[in-house]
């Protein structure tokens, strides 16, 4: 099964070319994204149900670590991979409608389908790298298309807030780089199965120095406090698609990254004390930062930079139980926020305005959009029985256990957060949709395409409240996979290699050849037996 490892990087690729080459042909490149982005999740969910046994590991040109490219997919992976290309899909199907690939948004459809593409494949290579110098070749993949995206249009706003969306990415970048140029000095490798193992021989302090640089790179691309104040003032203003992809997926690759090097490379929790105090300090600035809004989409991108603060939460506390409810509020919250964002978007389609003071009476006007931003809403702010308050509820629990004082600092941060959570989105649906309009709205038509996608996502988020008991099982276990280095460092590594770089954790009874299982008790398939 390892031969499907790669296709949802090089389906996308691949599309993006064919559709850029027939981009006077709007239709025939609208059908080539779909296409590609379908068949790209249809490849997930195969692989999501086929690791729920065992790894997967392909070494592409049969190089192995840590001289090829080596692309790994394990339960956390595969859960990213899957539902990201699910938001995916139905934020293209809702822009190939309207947003950017209108003709009054005065962007080249011609441009828009191929950069989209290539941000799906640098999102899906990012979650399935081996190693950390193709991590960055799948961050800087996505940069350089969301630097497209974020600017299409032209206007004066769309240039401001995308330069400075360029440089602090840049700033990120060249950190992330240099990080790498330091572990590559001192260990001699970039891939996650040897340094799992070659990093605990470094120095301490100097380790730390690391650690401290790669946190630092992935908090900006997370939009961790104290480093997130240029997203409520990049997202705002791109149009209505890109600002939904961008919230549910961009920020999230950065907490897949620090999930990924604190249980993989620095499995110690030296800093979980830090990650805990900017978890809180996210959560709050964050939410104050929403309630001091009158404009819906900074309003929600001051949100989405408040529950930021959730999942940095649960990789604070170093136990399983905390990561596993970080995870699922990785996944919760990539549908929630995007689909508010979408709404968002036939708000600002119907009334030509996301200002709260202008709008009013929409729930006369669109009842139905009313519903679609009050259900995700409530969701966000963890109203049961949605996931919102399923993922909380994990964390609390996580918190609670542990018990210390801090660990209950967190706790009331998180609740007063959910409050004004409430409070704010609340306030929001009041101004834009009950409260009686000042001046009259433009009032424009909402395509069913546009309305049927933003359903679809709305849709999707209800469905993983019904399902979320076997979501929540799901994550327990990714989680008991992230927290055994073993389980990914055998996936890897052939056997022969075992002993030139691999966690401690494994050892020669967990060769999946000699009849009993690693660490995790789950069947590990190396790239090669396929």
């Amino acid at each position: 099964m390892t031969w499907m490892v790669p296709l949802p990087v090089l389906l996308p690729l691949l599309s993006a070319g064919a559709s850029l080459a027939l981009g006077r042909h709007p239709r025939v490149a609208r059908a080539i994204a779909l296409s590609a982005l379908s068949l790209s999740l249809a490849v997930a969910i195969a692989l999501i149900v086929v690791v729920d046994s065992h790894a997967l590991a392909l070494d592409l040109g049969s190089w192995a670590a840590p001289v090829g490219i080596t692309l790994v997919v394990d339960r956390f992976s595969a859960l990213m991979l899957t539902i990201s290309l699910a938001v995916t899909l139905c934020v293209l199907i809702y822009s190939s409608a309207q947003g950017v690939a209108d003709e009054d948004e005065g962007a080249p459809v011609a441009v828009f389908y191929p950069t989209f593409l290539v941000l799906s494949a640098g999102v899906s290579n990012a979650f399935l790298s081996g190693d950390l110098f193709n991590l960055y070749v799948g961050f800087e993949i996505l940069l350089a298309a969301s630097f497209v995206l974020i600017t299409l249009g032209g206007s004066r706003d769309r240039i401001r807030s995308g330069t400075i969306y360029v440089v602090v990415s840049l700033v990120s970048s060249v950190l992330f780089l240099l990080s790498i140029a330091l572990i590559y000095a001192a260990v001699g490798t970039v891939s996650f199965a040897h340094l799992s193992d070659r990093l605990q021989g470094l120095d301490p302090s100097f380790r730390t120095v690391i650690h401290l640089s790669l946190l630092a790179a992935f908090g900006i691309k997370a939009a961790i406090f104290p480093l997130s104040a240029w997203l409520p003032d990049s997202y705002p203003t791109a149009p209505a698609p890109v600002t939904a992809v961008f919230a549910g997926l961009l920020t999230k690759v950065g907490v897949y990254a620090i999930i990924r090097t604190e249980t993989l490379l620095f499995p110690g929790g030296e800093l979980d004390t830090l990650l805990a105090y900017l978890a809180l300090l996210t959560m709050v600035v964050g939410i104050i930062g929403a309630i001091a809004q009158n404009d819906l989409k900074r309003m929600l991108s001051f949100t989405l930079v408040s529950h930021i603060g959730f999942m940095v939460w649960g990789i604070s506390t170093n136990s399983q139980a905390g990561l596993a409810a970080a995870v699922f509020y990785v996944v919760h919250h990539i549908t929630v926020q995007t689909a508010l964002f979408l709404v968002a978007g036939l708000v600002e389609r119907y009334g030509g305005t996301t200002s709260l003071v202008r709008l009013g009476s929409l729930a006369h006007a669109i009842p139905f959009c009313a519903t679609l931003y009050l259900l995700p809403a409530l969701n966000l702010a963890g109203i049961p029985p949605f996931t919102g308050f399923v993922g909380k509820l994990g964390l609390l629990s996580a918190a609670a256990a542990r018990g210390s004082a801090l660990d209950y600092l967190l706790i009331t941060g998180a609740l007063v957060t959910s409050l004004l959570t409430l409070y704010a989105v609340v306030k929001a649906w009041n101004m834009a949709f009950w409260q009686q309009a000042e001046e009259a709205l433009d009032e424009a038509e909402l395509p069913l395409q546009m309305r049927g996608a933003a359903t679809a996502l709305v849709a999707l988020t209800l469905v993983l409240t019904i399902g979320s008991g076997r979501l929540v099982q799901y994550t327990e276990a990714a989680a008991a996979n992230l927290r055994q280095p073993g389980y990914y460092v055998a996936a890897v590594l052939p056997d022969g290699q075992r002993g030139q770089g691999i966690s401690p954790d494994v050892t020669e009874s967990d060769n999946p050849d000699s009849g009993t299982s690693p660490a995790t008790t789950d069947e590990i398939e190396e790239g090669e037996d396929d």
